[in-house]
């Protein structure tokens, strides 16, 4: 059950880049931890005057170069494990495309679709008073992740401003526009996912007006990603979200589908066959994207994904042995620390206008993640192809080599 273990799988590889590269393995001793995991207790009196203590995280991997950066998700899954697992998982996607910032990553044990609008507010209130010691725009800064929005971002950004005194715009990521978010962050992991797959339909000579796309998940990564991939021609014949799946052959549309989401719950009212999110997985298609959870793709199920692409835009989708089996069977992957470090990427773009008080424009942003995306592709690709590893070992054997000079430089 180790493959299962996401903390067990990200020292795993962080371990196997260090073998690779022939570094001391007292860099391996330093990264195989995170530097700081908190633990907190949330108490929230809720709507019917019981109270409710929530379990909060925030793990801050490694900062050689730069602020801990990361997400905070509000999901029932929450664990300790799960946190530092991807506050290592940044690190890595921090470096793979060059921003100087390292990995943090938080959560809340909680389950959002079970609790009120004013519920939420109070953990996430909560949540921030009791990280704060840890945090700030120079230290360690948050942003949204899985159930948490710009609105949850506002609070935080509010809660925190009270507890210093005075408003600080760079606390957080994923803001609203008008609270000193950037243009593009909402769709900014979807897009960097989307210039990801390009590169990896080009390397085997396929365009995007002709590829067949499956997506699991439908959340704001899964909505966006089939948005800009129907507005680019391809054709999204499969989604799900945590209801079920809904397959077409004739294929679907992106927007059709968020409003019958709204309106009924689920995209499985939409026009098509339902089946399970797994049958899902294994359907055939061009470029199946995981935008949900971890361990989606497993030992179990690896041997029947159809797909030619496999592009992670969730964190940790598929288990190490899983992976070995995707790459035997020659289905290029492009892993989760490049698919979905789009994100982050404009995250930094964000945090550098707050600090300049000066901002961007839908086209500044879009041509800087474009590059950005694309030369971290091409520097992955040409790893995997002149060491003969995979794409994921290729691409934490770039960003382990990145953070353990910058360990040297800064002596040890």
């Amino acid at each position: 059950m180790a493959d299962n273990n996401v903390f067990l799988a990200a020292q795993k590889q962080i371990r196997l880049a260090c073998e690779r590269l022939g570094i001391d393995m007292g860099y391996y001793e330093i990264l195989k931890q995170p530097k700081r995991v908190i633990e907190i207790s949330i108490p929230v009196r809720m709507d019917d005057g019981r109270i409710e203590v929530y379990t909060g995280y925030r793990s801050q991997h490694d900062d050689t170069l730069g602020p801990a950066k990361g997400g905070v998700r509000f999901h029932p899954s929450v664990t300790v494990d799960e946190v530092k697992a991807l506050s290592m998982w940044m690190t890595i996607k921090c470096a793979i495309v060059g921003v100087p910032f390292g990995g943090g990553k938080g959560g809340v044990n909680c389950n959002p679709k079970n609790l009120s609008q004013r519920e939420i507010e109070e953990i996430t209130r909560e949540y921030i008073r009791g990280i704060s010691p840890i945090i700030g725009s120079d230290k360690d800064i948050p942003a949204p992740d899985v159930y948490t929005n710009q609105q949850v971002m506002a609070w935080m950004v509010d809660e925190y401003s009270k507890i210093k005194g005075y408003t600080d715009h760079g606390i957080v990521t994923g803001k609203p526009l008008l609270l000193g978010g950037s243009v593009g962050r909402n769709e900014a992991t979807a897009m960097g996912c989307v210039i990801t797959t390009m590169e990896a339909l080009k390397k085997l000579n396929m365009s995007l007006d002709e590829a067949t796309v499956v997506i699991q998940g439908f959340g704001n990564a899964g909505f966006n990603l089939a948005k800009i991939l129907y507005e680019a021609g391809a054709k999204i014949i499969g989604v799900s979200d945590s209801k079920g799946a809904l397959f077409n052959q004739e294929g679907l549309v992106p927007k059709e589908l968020l409003e019958i989401k709204k309106s009924k719950g689920s995209v499985i009212y939409g026009e098509g066959e339902v089946i399970t999110n797994q049958k899902l997985l294994e359907t055939k298609c061009d470029v199946l994207i995981p935008a949900a959870l971890e361990n989606q793709i497993n030992e179990k199920n690896a041997c029947r994904i159809k797909a030619k692409i496999v592009a992670e835009a969730a964190n940790g989708p598929t288990t190490v042995a899983a992976s070995k089996i995707l790459n035997e069977r020659k289905i290029l992957v492009v892993p989760d620390i490049l698919a979905s470090a789009g994100g982050v990427t404009v995250s930094y773009f964000e945090w550098v206008q707050n600090r300049m008080n000066y901002y961007w424009t839908d086209q500044q942003v879009n041509e800087k993640l474009e590059k950005i995306m694309a030369d971290a592709f091409q520097n992955i690709y040409q790893m995997h192809e002149e060491k003969s590893v995979d794409m994921r070992e290729a691409a934490f054997m770039i960003a382990i080599n990145r953070v353990v000079q910058g360990l040297k430089l800064r002596g040890l």
